[in-house]
């Protein structure tokens, strides 16, 4: 038996309130998580939790380790924090999450890079568009998109902004002509992204807004096919299926190749804020400030002359496919 890694389970099933919460914090199968807290009560000669068909509960000694297993594993993440310090060169395991999108277009290839600098450093990447807790999943770093709630355990650094590209491809366009006007849209196949069930902006799904000469215009599309994924909507519409609303970083290389037509250039799509998120207690190893470094070099957002304005705009947040 592992017995920090017994003493880590034990914890996230005290914090999470049961085993299966704990298996999905320390991703492991329950019965991982059983195996771990057996192996421990035999290890102690002790139970450390009273179990029912319907609920567990901590033992008295039960509250009492996991107070002690606390302070020994804060006492062990320090001690390894402090020998990455003691070490001229990033070393250790760098754990980032990002957005699907992003990261797998953009993020994962220029990371071949960051390891062809810093071959020590070991890179666990996840990539997901739910939110994860930095703290609680023991990531080193985020980028996020849209706005950052103010937290003082963490520092957010502004990313260049994710913008979006109306577009088609040739096939389709020769078929069915192209489109002018935003109105046009609405005689067009569009295909649109579907956000899950009880999501905000599921309700909104179907209308693009644009901003042009006359202001902003909101267009109701319709089209054969909705669908929950970014990746399928780009190879739908490359293979001629529609009109599609897409992320720069998806189909910047195919606007550029022709297999996919930019539409309404005279029309500005809503771009929404990106920023790199960060733990101020961590960023003191050579690892993380690293790959700092390298994020605010590759992505950063250029820094506003102070004799010129801000454009603001107003973000919509039921356009982004993330």
């Amino acid at each position: 038996m592992d017995l920090f890694q017994a003493m880590s389970v034990y914890v996230k099933v005290v914090e999470a309130g049961s085993m299966t919460g704990a298996a999905q914090a320390c991703s492991i199968s329950t019965t991982m998580v059983g195996n771990h807290l057996r192996a421990l009560e035999q290890r102690l000669g002790v139970s450390l939790l009273k179990r029912t068909t319907r609920r567990q509960r901590l033992t008295e000694f039960g509250t009492a380790y996991y107070e002690r297993c606390l302070e020994v594993l804060g006492l062990v993440a320090a001690s390894e924090q402090l020998a990455e310090q003691a070490q001229g060169d990033p070393t250790g395991t760098l754990r980032i999450t990002a957005p699907l999108t992003f990261g797998s277009e953009i993020l994962a290839p220029a990371l071949c890079e960051f390891s062809l600098r810093y071959p020590k450093v070991k890179l666990d990447l996840v990539l997901t568009n739910q939110r994860l807790d930095l703290i609680d999943n023991g990531f080193d770093a985020a980028i996020r998109m849209g706005s950052v709630p103010d937290n003082s355990r963490l520092i957010a650094r502004p990313l260049q902004d994710y913008t979006l590209t109306i577009c088609a491809s040739p096939d389709y366009l020769a078929r069915r002509g192209m489109p002018i006007r935003p109105e046009d849209l609405q005689l067009h196949d569009c295909l649109a992204f579907a956000y899950p069930a009880g999501d905000d902006w599921s309700g909104v799904k179907k209308h693009w807004r644009l901003t042009g000469p006359e202001g902003e215009v909101s267009v109701e599309v319709n089209g054969p096919m909705v669908m929950n994924s970014s990746a399928g909507l780009y190879k739908t519409a490359k293979v001629g299926g529609g009109i599609v609303m897409l992320p720069d970083a998806l189909v910047q290389q195919d606007l550029r190749e022709g297999r996919l037509v930019a539409l309404l250039p005279d029309y500005h799509l809503p771009s929404r804020p990106m920023n790199l998120v960060y733990s101020q207690d961590r960023y003191r190893l050579p690892k993380l400030r690293s790959f700092v470094d390298f994020t605010m070099d590759q992505w950063g957002k250029p820094v506003q002359p102070a004799d010129e304005s801000p454009q603001l705009s107003e973000p919509l947040p039921q356009l982004y496919v993330l």
